[in-house]
Order: structure tokens, then C-alpha cells, then sequence
């Protein structure tokens, strides 16, 4: 298998296509590749990737695309949205040519052995079966319904006492979902068939990425934190199969904007210290009064039935660091829509310049801010601190506004 490493964002070298492989890659829309054929009509083409990082195999070719921010810092980031987990630099252990798949098998098996190390977390599982003896509570209604007048079998519902619980399955669902990948590390082969071999008795249950449940954690099981949220990272941030006829793509494929989104969302509300319910992505009221104009931002702070904040979190590479005209025309009429004095754009620092906009005969004001992504988890949740005082200047704004309407 031939492979070819990219960069996000970033144009590529001449690579040879063939005409099957041109495409194959063409019809693999979650790569979001950009492919050009280089001068002199040859076989060969430039490749340039979107802001979807990972792993790709796709017929003969395996796509390899890093992150700029790096590997350990984009889990990290993932990580903390899902589940506000802090994980470090030095928890992932790897070699630079390791490829995103292998990083997290080598981090989700560090992180489970660590975990497994009292032993399995074991936990109640209601039941409900048919015995020939009693167990638990009779199901007088379903006895009736489906035995009639049979004494025996009789329906039950108990309580199990088994290591067979969410948090192991979700566990083993991410390590075989890894481990049907091509994984080129030896160490994270050996790794997950371990941690694999540690819940032999736990259910191997399917989580599609749109619904993988949340575990809630306590003193009882919060030594879990760490290797749930990277199992609910594999889960739900595409490792994938899909298939065109005979061709099949399988991989590891995370959307940079999602993860930023996620993130920023996540960690402003922990430095806002709100809740889900007030700050959150939800639809506003619709643009125009035939209600079909419907919006829905990234970011927004509500007070009863009340916005007073509205934003947007941007992970977009803007070569001369000017804020596309389309996204100030989102922001404005967001911040239109819901009668606020103005909204916040964010994006990562590098793509745009902080600047405020004072919109002409609108008397609306859209403030670009940038969030630096360098450093230490801990320093990037320093500046989310700093975000957060501008976002609470933005609806302190809007509520002396309308006190004074």
C-alpha cells in the first residue's frame, strides 16, 4: 500500500494518480481534498487538505494527514470538550512518525491499563428474563400478557452486579473500532489486544458516532474520566468504512472545525460557570417575518427567553488574515435577528487579527477575537478566562440596552 503524508491545510508536493486512484480520492468527500494536476498534463497532482485531519485508506493509497497544531494537543482539545478531561502532553507516548490512530490505541491502552489496574469497574445492570425461579421482582403485568395462566417460566426484573457496564463497553467498542484499522505500530497492536483480552467478559455493543452515550462519573468510578472520554473521542470522530461499488475507505477522520467549536463552546462555559441550558449552539429567531430565514449559531447565552450573547467559533485558514465578508454577514444577522448591539466572532490565532467592526446604518458592533491554541492545555484555558470577561462585557452591553429601551 502506497502512502502519502499531508498536511492540513497545506499544498502537497506532485504525487502520481492513477486514473482509479484520481477518483477514488475525488469520491471520498469526508477527506475534503483538493487535487489540481500539476503543469505538463502528467499523471501527477498536487494535493491540498481541508481542515479534516487523520488516516485514510482508500483502495491502494493511505492518506495520512496531520494536524498543525499537533497530534497530542488535538487530542487534548477533543478530549476536554467531551468529557472536560485534562490530558498533558506526556500522557501520549509515540514516535513523530506515528499517525493519529496509532497515537490514541497508544493512549487509549495507557489509559486503560491505568484505569484497570484495581481491577474492572463492576456496577448494577437491571435485567428482565424469564426463570423457572424467582429473581428479583415478578413482572406481574408481563406474566399476565404472555403466559396467561402458566406458572412457570416467570417474568423477572433484577439487578446484576457485573463488570458488563457502559463504561467497559464503550471501552471495548473504541478498542476493536482501532483495532480493525491498519495500525503500523507494534506497540499499539500489542496494547489494545491487552486491554481487549481485560474485558473479554463485557459486551461488545455498536455506538454510531451520532449517539454515544455520556457516563456520569463520582468518587466511585472517576478514575474512568481519562479512558471514556478518548473511547468516546475513537466513537464518535469518525473512525469509519464506507464503500462506493468495490472501492472501500476505512480510517480515523476528525473535523477541525467541530473539534474548535466543541471546545471553545465547552470551556467558556466552564469559565462562564453556566450551564448547557443557558450557553449553548441553538436556533434563534428566523431573519424575516415569514419565518424562513432560520439561524442557528455556534455560541449563545440565554436569560430566560432572552439572548444576550450571541457568537460564532471559526477554525478557518485565512491566508492574509482578513475575515471572510460572508462570516461578518452571518454575524450581523445573528445579532439582526436577536436585536442585539453586536456579536463575537472567534477564531484560532494565526488565521485573523482581533478588530471591531462598526457596521454602517446598523449601529451594530462584530468584534473579531483570536484564540491562541500554543502551549499547554492549562495556558489555553487561561485565555478561554480571558474570552469569557469579553463575553460577559458583550451581555452586560445588551442588558443595560434593554433596561434602558
Amino acid at each position: 500500500m502506497r502512502q502519502i503524508d499531508l498536511k492540513e491545510y497545506q499544498q502537497s508536493g506532485p504525487h502520481t494518480l492513477s486514473p482509479t486512484e484520481f477518483d477514488d480520492l475525488l469520491g471520498e468527500t469526508k477527506l475534503r481534498l483538493s487535487i489540481t494536476p500539476a503543469a505538463g498534463g502528467s499523471s501527477e497532482y498536487y494535493m491540498r487538505p481541508g481542515s479534516t485531519v487523520g488516516a485514510v485508506e482508500i483502495g491502494g493509497l493511505s492518506i495520512l494527514i496531520r494536524p498543525k497544531i499537533g497530534i497530542p494537543k488535538l487530542l487534548s482539545l477533543a478530549c476536554y470538550a467531551i468529557g472536560k478531561v485534562v490530558l498533558r502532553d506526556e500522557d501520549f507516548t509515540f514516535r513523530r512518525e506515528d499517525e493519529l490512530p496509532d497515537v490514541l490505541a497508544l493512549a487509549l491502552a495507557s489509559h486503560a491499563r491505568r484505569a484497570f489496574s484495581r481491577g474492572l469497574l463492576h456496577g448494577y445492570r437491571t435485567e428482565e428474563e424469564a426463570l423457572h425461579t424467582v429473581r428479583g421482582r415478578i413482572r406481574f403485568d408481563e406474566q399476565i400478557r404472555r403466559r396467561f395462566d402458566a406458572p412457570l417460566p416467570v417474568e423477572v426484573r433484577y439487578d446484576e452486579f457485573t463488570d458488563d457496564i457502559l463504561a467497559n463497553r464503550l471501552v471495548k467498542a473504541a478498542v476493536y473500532r482501532l483495532g480493525g484499522m491498519r495500525l503500523r505500530s507494534p506497540t499499539a497492536r500489542r496494547g489494545l489486544g491487552r486491554v481487549a483480552g481485560m474485558l473479554e467478559s463485557v459486551s461488545l455493543v455498536p455506538f454510531p458516532p451520532s449517539n454515544v452515550p455520556e457516563v456520569a462519573f463520582d468518587r466511585l468510578n472517576e478514575h474512568y474520566q481519562d479512558v471514556v472520554a478518548l473511547s468516546r473521542l475513537v466513537l464518535r470522530h469518525g473512525a469509519f468504512e464506507a464503500g462506493r461499488g468495490e472501492v472501500r475507505a476505512s480510517g480515523f477522520l476528525m473535523d477541525m472545525n467541530f473539534v474548535f467549536q466543541e471546545f471553545v463552546m465547552v470551556a467558556l462555559r466552564e469559565a462562564l460557570r453556566v450551564s448547557e441550558r443557558v450557553f449553548l449552539e441553538r436556533e434563534i429567531p428566523s431573519l424575516d417575518e415569514e419565518g424562513k430565514v432560520r439561524l442557528r449559531p455556534d455560541l449563545t447565552w440565554w436569560r430566560g427567553e432572552n439572548c444576550v450573547f450571541v457568537g460564532d467559533a471559526k477554525y478557518k485558514n485565512l491566508t492574509d488574515g482578513s475575515v471572510p465578508v460572508a462570516d461578518l454577514c452571518q454575524m450581523l444577522a445573528y445579532v439582526t435577528a436577536l436585536d442585539l448591539p453586536g456579536g463575537m466572532l472567534i477564531y484560532a490565532q494565526g488565521e485573523a487579527e482581533p478588530v471591531v467592526h462598526e457596521i454602517r446604518h446598523a449601529g451594530k458592533r462584530l468584534e473579531i477575537v483570536a484564540l491562541d491554541l500554543s502551549g499547554t492545555l492549562e495556558d489555553i484555558l487561561a485565555r478561554v478566562g480571558w474570552l469569557a470577561e469579553k463575553v460577559k462585557a458583550r451581555r452586560d452591553e445588551a442588558l443595560r440596552l434593554r433596561q434602558a429601551a
